[in-house]
């Protein structure tokens, strides 16, 4: 069995361990791929050796996953199961249904308060574009410690769900929270695709660990080329709304989910 095969205990030693997870749609298999020569090397589950698991899109799928316990082996079978059914959708709305199926399916009532190690769950606020970060612990509060709810009251599965919204090809996600507050999330790559940096602060401003006590693991999976152009592109993308939203939904190609 898989379970008796992880049996390497590690003493604490001081240090912060960070593992970053990107957003890449179905490039999330490539990211297993490198968690389970990881997870062989380090002989357990990654919940117990690392202090925070950050994920955007697809990355907080397998970043919740992981943080729940699970082993590679089994998200790998998740992903196998699921991953598909989402991914050959045409429909904005056909994608959000079969998202919230595997989001619902994988996670059920998972709350933020079943994890087993630090985690953050990236997703972007609709009305304004700045960052919605979800989490376990209370250590992880940079302030208000007072009022600090874990996942601010929202279900793993919905958290998810948001953090995988590539907006428009998936439907935005409303999300509830514990004191009443309906916010509309998109996907997480909208403010970092790659969530390194938000885990790092948590480290040092809420952890109050140093940098020099910091390790990171960041899993990348993907880049979109900066296009090349004449002198008239570039000043259009540059001044035109539009031509933003195009770059920026370009973006979001590479992070389906």
């Amino acid at each position: 069995m898989e379970q008796e095969q992880l049996t390497t205990v590690y003493q604490p030693d001081g240090l912060c361990r960070i593992l970053a997870l990107d957003g890449g749609g179905a490039k999330g298999f490539y990211t297993l791929g490198v968690l389970k020569e990881i997870e062989a090397m380090l002989n357990c589950r990654l919940s117990q050796r690392f202090d925070l698991i950050f994920g955007t899109s697809t990355g907080a799928i397998i970043a919740s996953l992981l943080a729940l316990g699970y082993t590679v082996d089994e998200i790998h079978h998740l992903y196998k199961s699921h991953v598909p059914d989402v991914m050959k959708a045409h429909k904005g709305s056909a994608k959000s249904r079969a998202l919230a199926k595997l989001a619902l399916q994988v996670f059920g009532d998972k709350s933020f308060t079943d994890v087993k190690t630090g985690i953050g769950i990236v997703a972007t606020r609709w009305v304004n574009d700045r960052p919605m970060i979800f989490k376990g612990s209370i250590e992880q509060a940079h302030g208000r410690k007072g009022t600090f709810t874990p996942g601010f009251g929202v279900s793993i599965a919905d958290a998810v769900q948001g953090s995988c919204s590539a907006f428009p090809f998936f439907e935005r996600k409303l999300v509830s929270t514990s004191t009443g507050d309906n916010i509309e999330l998109i996907d997480g790559g909208y403010c970092a695709n790659n969530p390194t940096l938000y885990a790092i602060a948590d480290a040092v401003r809420a952890l109050k660990k140093e940098l020099t006590d910091i390790r990171v693991v960041s899993v990348g999976v993907c880049v979109y080329p900066e296009p090349k152009g004449d002198w008239k592109i570039r000043l259009a993308k540059k001044y035109l709304a539009s031509i933003q939203l195009l770059q920026k939904t370009l973006e979001s190609l590479f992070m389906i989910f």
